[in-house]
């Protein structure tokens, strides 16, 4: 809904705009796009294509309020590898760039629709093609939706640990185009870890397969883990290869809550200086608290400066949360519970969960942040986020994963206050800015897309910018893959 009423001050081009696409183009721009539809129509069943506008609208933004979306010739929803060469083959052949698409949850802009181009839309490729229970790994389309795949491997009793924040709704192969982290990063890692071998289509058309169906492999050059995180600027992904785990013992949690930042910090720290290993750490600020628990009254502490929530697993999960939270307790934290049962440990979790959709009750717009720095500098990064909030007189509520230091402030602004917009585009630079300052990253875990493209010289150097270029060079010389993006 917050998208929806920022589209009209974001968007830009005809997208936006209902009736046949010929009314809206000149008669060169016609004539491309007639070419363009021949050459998609002599490769690939009319039912992949789709050029009615209002049907290619619907998919060509992704969720990233602040960034428009341009004006695709036609939308293309392929259903196998050879489908995706023949978009490609034809795009190739009158020079039109193409723009690859998951699920459509991104946060940055990276899979909107650029004008002109082929919106290459995945979601129809959402086949699970082999689950090795022996090798602890599986095959899957780029469509397959994360939550999906985690119940298929679940009956094996098999695990895949990245969870996204939309794990019921992104695509595996979206996730891996961004490299996605989640709740229990802090633990198990962020997709990359989990990507052992891809198929992807390259803007030559050819086919290439990387990494290797074994435990282990050194032949090569390591391909795969230069497509994980590329945002579609270097091929399409058509089928990953992912490593998986035993299903870990039902964890243990505990909450936390701290009357000062601080306190919060020292118990983060202490935590893992300890040899703890959280599977989860989560953070909720004193903003979050408040609206979570206004819509939803769930008895929380609503003048507590922040609630930490913990998860332990494995054989000693118990044990270790109990050592937590007299951890919690010692760095001077105001109330600490800790409970063994799953169920009241998924009632404790869903406290982080209902932030987002709380703040939806607002009806207003929100635009995420996603910055991380090192674990001993979280302190300093949330009491910057709030005086950065305060300057700016906006909304910016934050939550985050504490284990890795990942911080997800949400700017809660008026779309149609134009003075509102300008203080929230100064807010969002100046938090990637502190997060850089405290040796830290401007992207995380939600990608760079178009969002935060401008921010990238700041973090990266020119040299290392320059080593990318070239390979994008070798591997799209006309850079018609989601030309605009990342880079």
């Amino acid at each position: 809904a917050s998208n929806m009423r920022l589209r009209k001050f974001y968007r830009t081009g005809p997208a936006q705009t209902s009736g046949k696409f010929e009314s809206l183009l000149g008669a060169d721009e016609v004539a491309a796009n007639s070419q363009l539809l021949i050459e998609l129509e002599t490769r690939l069943d009319p039912k992949c294509i789709q050029s009615d506008v209002d049907v290619i609208a619907a998919y060509a933004q992704d969720r990233a309020v602040f960034e428009g979306a341009g004006s695709a010739a036609v939308l293309v929803m392929p259903r196998s590898t050879a489908e995706v060469v023949a978009a490609v083959e034809a795009a190739k052949s009158v020079g039109v760039p193409i723009v690859p698409r998951g699920a459509g949850t991104g946060l940055t802009g990276a899979a909107n629709a650029t004008d002109g181009c082929v919106l290459l839309s995945l979601h129809r490729m959402n086949q699970i093609l082999e689950i090795d229970v022996i090798n602890r790994m599986c095959r899957v389309q780029p469509g397959v939706i994360n939550s999906d795949l985690k119940g298929a491997v679940a009956k094996q009793g098999l695990f895949y640990p990245p969870d996204p924040a939309s794990f019921e709704m992104s695509s595996v192969g979206g996730n891996v185009a961004t490299n996605a982290g989640g709740l229990c990063c802090v633990k198990y890692g962020v997709t990359r870890d989990y990507v052992i071998g891809l198929e992807v289509v390259l803007a030559s058309g050819a086919v290439i397969r990387t990494g290797r169906h074994t435990l282990k492999s050194t032949t090569g050059l390591d391909l795969t883990g230069l497509f994980v995180g590329s945002e579609g600027v270097l091929g399409v992904i058509t089928e990953i290869t992912l490593k998986l785990v035993p299903s870990p013992p039902p964890p243990a949690t505990a909450v936390a809550y701290f009357d000062q930042l601080p306190h919060a910090g020292e118990t983060i720290v202490e935590v893992f200086k300890q040899g703890h290993e959280p599977s989860m750490m989560e953070i909720l600020d004193r903003a979050s608290l408040r609206q979570v628990d206004a819509v939803y009254n769930m008895g929380l502490d609503v003048d507590a400066a922040c609630l930490l929530l913990i998860q332990t697993s494995g054989d000693q999960a118990a044990a270790s949360i109990e050592a937590i939270a007299n951890i919690c307790r010692a760095a001077g934290a105001t109330y600490v519970a800790h409970v063994d049962d799953p169920e009241e440990g998924e009632m404790l979790v869903e406290v982080r969960r209902r932030v987002w959709p709380a703040f939806e009750h607002l009806g207003k717009a929100m635009l995420p942040e996603d910055v991380a720095v090192p674990r001993q500098h979280l302190p300093e990064l949330m009491a910057g986020i709030v005086a950065i909030g305060e300057r700016h007189k906006l909304e910016l509520p934050t939550i985050g994963h504490a284990g890795d230091g990942n911080m997800h402030p949400l700017l809660i602004f008026n779309g149609e206050d134009k003075n509102e917009v300008e203080r929230v585009r100064t807010a969002f630079a100046e938090i990637v800015k502190l997060a850089l300052s405290l040796g830290g990253t401007i992207a995380a875990e939600h990608g760079v897309g178009t969002l935060k493209r401008a921010f990238v010289s700041e973090e990266i150097g020119p040299a290392e910018l320059g080593a990318m270029e070239v390979i994008r060079a070798a591997l799209d010389p006309d850079r018609r893959f989601n030309p605009g993006k990342k880079l």
